[in-house]
């Protein structure tokens, strides 16, 4: 299914901030004084609420658009093939930093550029899928903060075992197009192991996939693991519907699918790596440079419950459950 992709970038603006550059080389380099350019790749659809998030965090450092800042948007729309392409875009603007999430569009962005700076935004695992050295020292033009933690994938099976008795059956969904769900469903699998659950993978290349996906899946103590891909997250909506229809109970790791209609997520707040990420971005713009930036892990993170989802698939949510959560859908 082709959708549009979007391109959107401000023109010109009359104020200037004088902070000083830190380019790595000549590819990076902007008088001083100017206007700073911001490049931002994302995997998604606007409005985003974590773009919104990173926007704020730039408002609180004094950044603003169209007094300081420039920000080039490119958005994919859920799509993979289409960032290589935008990475090389913002390349040629030759911006002054550029922010993205996820593995793919990280991926995309350290095979356009050597020397501009990449702040990853939200990555899965960063060095086990070759993006940086270490997390202390990420390497030349790249750092951020991970999502990175084998001990989640777990905790999400665990979860789901306590709203359904005698779980038995697990589905982990995922884009085989995404580098990073391989190593997620290797951490799953070891959880798997201690609970018992029996789990299996199955990828989804297009959303014509999705109505077979969910109706086929055996009914009686079985879940659904739904991974947070762009073409997943994009496509929330159907995936939750599908998954109430067919009285399947799923989780993710994004608070997106859980306010679509999904049962659950558990996962690290994304708000909150877009704003430390506005705070790298502040740091680079100042001077510092990505290699003494150590790439981070969460410090937040969230459960969410939809409860009318619960009730559509005749769970009772544990009281002990409900009181854990940060949020609770009604």
């Amino acid at each position: 299914m082709k959708r549009a992709i979007i391109r959107c970038g401000v023109a010109a603006f009359i104020a200037t901030l004088a902070l000083p550059a830190a380019p790595l080389e000549a590819e990076a380099q902007h008088p001083a004084g100017k206007v700073r350019h911001i490049g931002l790749l994302h995997p998604g659809t606007p409005p985003n609420p974590n773009v919104e998030a990173f926007r704020q965090g730039l408002r609180d450092l004094g950044y603003v658009e169209g007094q300081n800042i420039v920000i080039e948007y490119r958005w994919a729309e859920g799509m993979l093939d289409p960032l290589p392409s935008f990475a090389a875009e913002l390349v040629r603007l030759n911006v002054d930093v550029i922010v993205t999430e996820g593995t793919p569009g990280a991926r995309a962005l350290k095979e356009a550029t050597s020397t501009i700076p990449i702040v990853m935004a939200r990555v899965g695992d960063p060095v086990g899928t070759g993006l940086v050295g270490s997390l202390a020292r990420p390497g030349r033009n790249i750092t951020g903060f991970s999502i990175l933690g084998p001990e989640l994938a777990g905790k999400r099976l665990e979860l789901l075992k306590e709203i359904v008795p005698g779980l038995s059956h697990v589905t982990v969904v995922s884009n085989p197009a995404n580098p990073h769900r391989a190593l997620e469903f290797e951490w799953a699998e070891r959880a798997a192991s201690t609970l018992p659950v029996k789990l299996q993978l199955l990828g989804l290349h297009d959303p014509s996939e999705f109505e077979g996906t969910f109706s086929s899946s055996p009914q009686e103590r079985a879940g659904f693991v739904v991974l947070g891909d762009p073409l997943l997250i994009s496509h929330r909506a159907e995936i939750a519907d599908l998954a109430t229809k067919s009285r399947v109970p799923t989780i993710s790791d994004r608070r997106e699918f859980v306010e679509a209609g999904c049962l659950m997520s558990f996962g690290p707040n994304s708000d909150d790596l877009y704003r430390r990420a506005a705070s790298y971005v502040d740091k680079i713009l100042k001077g510092a440079k990505p290699p003494d930036l150590p790439v981070q892990q969460p410090t937040r993170f969230e459960l969410v419950i939809n409860l009318k989802t619960a009730r559509a698939l005749g769970l009772e949510i544990p009281p002990t459950l409900l009181v854990r959560a940060d949020e609770v859908i009604e």
